[in-house]
């Protein structure tokens, strides 16, 4: 085994401890037992084995003890993955002679001390897991690096008990996070090595690790079995960390995710984050912030997740885009804010609803065929006037012309029927005038 250059053995029920031996194989590249039974100590010589090292991944296992201190000046360790362990005591500080660290994930353990600043200067230094540990104190107040943690876009301290202000310092110094990285062709760039092991006559044997990591997203805890580039994650989240959200976080416009639950945050939630518009999480809940929700936020069109719960929020909740599709667990325990989903309505604020238009009447034919139908005036009128006043003429007609006295009864009959058209008249009728005398009978 002397020559053996990956050793993985993940993903099985392996009990028992590591045999010192392994640290006798000075060729390994990579040391996968992640995901098993083992227990006991790790070995110190781990630290310092193999000038080729590249990967030493034993999470999920059941080691205890203390992380190894012993690593070679020149050493190739790019993965250092002891997560979900029973591992004790201080981070130890030779770690930062492992230059070329991508990804450090100690979480899920027992570990105890202040928050490893001198991490901040390893240069290759992408994902950093320090989350469910013991670790305590302020955050970015020793840092000494001109440009701390400058390609890290994994940052994941939370279920920790971190005190103080905000680590504005870190975050304006994130630039990483303050560009989206994507690939040329549209898909998706995994964190991981190619170990090329054998070479054939049509071809070589190639080996493909992905680095993997454990976070808490959308509000649930998922193992990532691979690490794309475009995730990227800060979570601060149940620790005691205080004072108010800076504006330079809304610079970090590659953000995914951001968590900072559980903390004593106060102050507004700053408009600058409706900037990050490719984030998928935001969780502000359990703090003590205050003012109105911004209407920037609105513009954060990937957001598929909102916690604002439990802090002293107030005024009506925005409307519109994703903000339409939370439910009012996303705003519970603010007392101050209202509109929709919430039952609560905004005092003084309502939006009158218009009341309907009135429907249009019903169209009546008869309007277009009836000149006299104003007034009261109706064909039945008329009819009957026609038929009576016909009548009245004929018998006129015929009394003049038997008695030949035709002036009289014409004069008589024109005062009658003068008089029952102006009772017509007082009654609202059409109004009638006297006929002329060159109208009347002969």
């Amino acid at each position: 085994m002397s020559n053996m250059r990956i050793f993985r053995a993940s993903n099985n029920k392996i009990k028992g401890e590591i045999p010192s031996s392994i640290c006798n194989i000075s060729s390994l590249e990579l040391l996968d037992l992640s995901q098993n039974e083992l227990e006991g100590l790790i070995h110190q010589c781990l630290g310092n084995f193999s000038a080729t090292l590249s990967v030493l991944d034993l999470r999920m296992n059941h080691f205890h003890g203390g992380i190894p201190a012993i690593y070679a000046k020149d050493n190739m360790l790019r993965t250092l993955a002891f997560n979900g362990n029973q591992l004790q005591g201080p981070i130890p500080r030779s770690i930062s002679l492992c230059i070329n660290l991508q990804v450090i994930d100690l979480g899920n353990n027992m570990i105890k001390g202040t928050f490893p600043s001198w991490l901040d200067a390893l240069p290759e230094l992408q994902v950093l897991v320090l989350r469910s540990n013991r670790l305590h104190g302020f955050v970015d107040m020793n840092s000494e690096a001109q440009s701390p943690f400058l390609k890290l876009h994994i940052f994941d301290i939370s279920r920790n008990q971190f005190t103080g202000p905000f680590p504005s310092w870190y975050f304006n110094n994130f630039y990483a996070m303050k560009t989206v990285n994507r690939s040329s062709t549209g898909h998706e760039l995994y964190m991981g090595k190619e170990y090329n092991l054998y070479q054939y006559s049509d071809g070589s044997y190639t080996y493909h690790y992905r680095d993997s990591v454990t976070i808490t997203t959308k509000g649930l805890d998922a193992h990532l079995q691979g690490i794309s580039f475009p995730r990227t994650t800060i979570d601060l989240s149940s620790n005691k960390f205080e004072g108010s959200i800076p504006d330079v976080v809304g610079n970090l416009v590659a953000l995914t995710m951001l968590n900072m639950s559980n903390n004593r945050l106060t102050g507004p939630i700053p408009e600058s984050l409706g900037n990050l518009v490719h984030l998928e999480s935001l969780d502000l809940s359990s703090n003590h912030l205050t003012g109105e929700i911004p209407q920037e936020l609105t513009s954060i069109t990937f957001l598929e997740v909102l916690n604002l719960s439990c802090n002293g929020l107030e005024g009506r909740i925005p409307q519109g885009k994703q903000f339409d599709t939370f439910l009012n667990t996303s705003y519970m325990e603010n007392k101050g804010l209202c509109g929709p989903p919430l039952s609560r309505k905004c005092q003084g604020h309502e939006m009158e609803t218009p009341p309907p238009p009135p429907p249009p009447p019903p169209h009546d034919d008869s309007e277009d065929d009836s000149y006299f139908a104003f007034s009261g005036f109706t064909w039945q009128a008329v009819l009957t006037g026609y038929i009576f006043g016909m009548i009245i003429g004929l018998a006129a007609g015929c009394l003049s012309f038997s008695t030949g006295r035709p002036k009289w009864f014409a004069t008589m009959i024109d005062e009658e029927v003068y008089k029952i058209m102006k009772k017509y008249r007082r009654g609202g009728r059409v109004p009638v005038r006297r006929i002329p005398s060159s109208l009347r009978l002969p």
